[in-house]
């Protein structure tokens, strides 16, 4: 498996782990931008990517977790879904939730990306499902 990166603008980072450990490789802002309080923005990576040899598999985008601890700023859809189709940029939405702006440095690591992979059941329309101790019990339904 690879993942193929292509830089569409010269201040673009490639992604990288931080650690041998990492799950997920660093994406980086290839601009400053700020983002008001309560706001969402699309912070531009300046790059493109195709995941070779990688059959159903998914790239997802998630928060950088001192971003979001220290600043209150994570992906404005809390995990962000890149198919294995998509050539376009890499673009993530911040949504800062904090009362005072933040800058985004050029450069600066703004998500993961972490490769996964999928399942694709086939669909089937049911006119039942099988019974189950909790049934149709949704929020807050086991108590917990």
């Amino acid at each position: 498996m690879k993942l193929l990166v292509k830089k569409l603008n010269k201040d673009a980072v490639l992604p990288s782990r931080a650690t041998e450990e990492s799950a997920g490789y660093d994406l980086s802002s290839c601009g400053e931008v700020t983002i008001s309080p309560h706001e969402t923005v699309k912070i531009p990576t300046g790059i493109a990517v195709e995941l070779v040899d990688a059959p159903d598999s998914v790239m997802l985008i998630f928060a950088r977790s001192s971003l979001a601890v220290k600043h209150n700023i994570a992906p404005a859809n809390c995990v962000g879904v890149i198919d294995t189709d998509y050539r376009g940029e890499i673009i993530v939405a911040l949504t800062n939730s904090s009362n005072n702006s933040y800058t985004v440095a050029k450069g600066e690591r703004i998500a993961q990306l972490v490769v996964t992979p999928i399942l694709l059941p086939d669909i089937e329309e049911a006119q039942s499902l099988t019974e189950t101790k909790r049934g149709s019990g949704g929020f807050e339904s086991t108590g917990r």
